[in-house]
């Protein structure tokens, strides 16, 4: 969700900016526009759609100055044009923001009865108007900034500059993630370090309420009272990582082929092979001793808290709560303090999964959570992390995340399992040996790639599809179908194959394609009935199985998918793979933006 850079330092900085908002694409934008302050004066250029457009127009006007700001716009308020990009000027005020001001239109308001007028539909004007006008009352920079800064509802971070004064940039947030970086005379502000990689490891997180005054040789924090507060400084794992597609034609094929690799380093984090035991963890609560989980999500992460309940209540017998972020405080179940909760996040700055993360702790529950970012904010506000190693995912829809999401909670439902006295030490070892297989048997299902591509060819002929799955494989079919309609557009639902009759079955005809994934288990039989009503309506159907199941279906279908043959804890990470592939092939075939979808954000900063 947008992206911020900014940077004070000793070089001409405008072709600097624009390289670090290519590390942040994978956020998702819609335009993008860099500032600077040359010879004291401020000058910027913005345009619309991808960075290469920004490049042009700086190789036809360039920018001169050692200090600037530059955004990467994902549109809230206004269309995504020129005029709505950012940065927006006011008066010697220049400013880039993520986030929402909620607020906005009572300042609006308030700021044309004062004679100020605006040239763009965006919230974000008001923040360089409010700015402009505390300057013209006598306030100094740092003064302005803060007062104006005061005034904000909402989520947001901030990155201000100022006209005349090449070594100020003042920093602020609430919600959106802004980290400082530390350099050697010139002093960095960005997003997150994957941005701030190319200049530092040495990294200054902002906690919300934070506002910052940064400049070539120091920085200062203060709360949003102006007294001041100390961060922790730190070396961030994010520059340790390289980011690029190396062959591959996209980020997501790419992370797809990373998965057996970083599913391995994940249930190596969790899991002694050796000795088939779960490793010890630190947990601020014991699994024996709690009543109820509850687990909140968003997106794709959600659907693999969806799955893990499965696994917790199988194995471990412990009852699962699960919602959506969005709806989890708003429902407002019964909480304990003497209960636990997880929070699901790839970035670790999901707004929504935040807001349901503070609303536990009100309420006095323990909460663990399971981020790819150790350095995120849902992980420092928990009473533990629970890292999923998958490195850096760029691509917005998630795979590789996914996969190891659900690797730590299958190994947390096994060492749940274990702590409970639910499964003996013999059953442990079995279960842990059965997760050792799934990299392995990950890189067989990635051989089917040639296979799965010819079948997305024909996919990419229809304007519906529909995705059946029964036990785990019911939130496996609604990834399906949200990885599909994420990057190719096609309209894509996943449903619980016994609901096909209570419903679905009405769009059945030789229209479309209905997939169905349904491993040799012992619920298999009742998917083939399924199966059989939708081939009896011309239903045209794509079966994802094993070899077992492919030799008992009945049924005949366009295309089968045949897996290897996996145990029933490791089935939903292998059966992830085919989807993606099935999407991702798709997306190609339709030429599509599969990185970066339109209307879409790999980081929802914002509720």
């Amino acid at each position: 969700m947008c992206g911020i850079v900014a940077i004070v330092g000793r070089a001409p900085v405008a072709p600097l900016i624009v390289d670090a908002l290519k590390r942040l694409e994978y956020r998702g934008y819609d335009s993008a526009g860099v500032a600077t302050l040359d010879d004291g004066v401020l000058a910027r250029r913005r345009a619309p759609g991808r960075l290469v457009n920004l490049e042009k127009r700086l190789q036809a006007e360039p920018l001169g100055g050692n200090i600037g700001i530059g955004h990467t716009r994902w549109a809230t308020h206004g269309v995504p044009n020129e005029t709505n990009a950012h940065p927006h000027f006011s008066g010697g005020v220049a400013v880039v923001h993520n986030g929402i001001i909620e607020n906005f239109s009572d300042l609006r308001d308030e700021l044309a009865r004062d004679g100020y007028s605006f040239s763009s539909q965006t919230d974000t004007e008001v923040v360089a108007h409010l700015v402009s006008r505390e300057l013209a009352k006598g306030a100094d920079p740092v003064e302005a900034a803060h007062n104006a800064i005061r005034r904000l509802e909402g989520a947001f971070a901030l990155a201000i500059l100022f006209e005349g004064d090449d070594d100020l940039i003042v920093g602020a947030r609430n919600g959106p993630p802004l980290a400082i970086g530390h350099g050697e005379g010139e002093m960095f502000l960005g997003s997150d370090a994957i941005a701030l990689a190319p200049f530092t490891d040495s990294i200054t997180y902002l906690e919300d309420g934070d506002w910052a005054v940064v400049r070539r040789n120091e920085m200062s924090i203060f709360d949003i009272d102006g007294n001041p507060v100390e961060r922790r400084r730190q070396q961030s794992l994010g520059t340790s990582y390289m980011v690029d597609k190396g062959n591959h034609r996209h980020f997501m094929e790419k992370e797809i082929h990373e998965q057996p690799e970083v599913i391995s380093h994940t249930l190596a984090h969790y899991l002694d092979f050796t000795n088939g035991t779960c490793r010890q963890l630190d947990l601020p609560f014991d699994f024996a001793a709690i009543n109820r989980l509850a687990i909140s999500a968003c997106g794709t992460a959600y659907l693999a808290g969806l799955i893990g309940k499965y696994w917790f209540e199988r194995h471990a017998r412990l009852p699962v709560d699960i919602d959506i972020a969005s709806e989890f405080r708003y429902r407002e179940m019964p909480l304990s303090k003497d209960d636990a909760a997880l929070f699901i996040s790839q970035s670790g700055e999901t707004a929504d999964t935040l807001a349901s993360l503070r609303y536990c702790r009100k309420a006095g529950m323990k909460i663990g959570a399971v981020v790819n970012v150790r350095e995120s904010t849902i992980a420092r506000e928990s009473d533990v992390t629970l890292p999923t190693l998958a490195g850096p995912e760029i691509g917005v829809a998630s795979t590789k995340a996914f996969t190891c999401q659900l690797s730590v909670l299958a190994a947390l439902s096994v060492r749940a399992a274990r702590a409970r006295g639910a499964i003996s030490a013999e059953q442990e070892k079995a279960l842990v040996r059965q997760l050792s297989e799934a990299p392995r048997l990950a890189t067989q299902v990635l051989k089917l790639d040639t296979e799965i591509e010819k079948l997305a060819r024909e996919l990419g002929k229809y304007k519906h599809v529909l995705y059946l799955g029964r036990d785990t494989n019911f939130p496996l079919a609604m990834e399906g179908a949200l990885k599909l309609k994420e990057i190719s557009y096609i309209h894509a639902e996943g449903y619980a194959a016994g609901e096909l009759k209570h419903g679905p079955i009405a769009l059945i005809d030789e229209k479309m394609p209905v997939i169905v994934i349904a491993p040799h288990d012992r619920i298999f039989e009742k998917t083939v009935s399924n199966m059989q009503e939708v081939a009896a309506r011309g239903g045209k159907i794509i079966l994802i199985t094993d070899r077992e199941g492919a030799a008992r279906s009945t049924v005949d279908t366009l295309a089968t998918i045949v897996l290897p043959d996996v145990p029933d804890i490791i089935s939903p990470i292998i059966y992830a793979l085919p989807i993606q592939m099935l999407a991702y092939y798709t997306a190609v075939f339709m030429g599509t933006d599969v990185d970066q979808p339109r209307n879409l954000a790999k980081s929802v900063t914002v509720e």
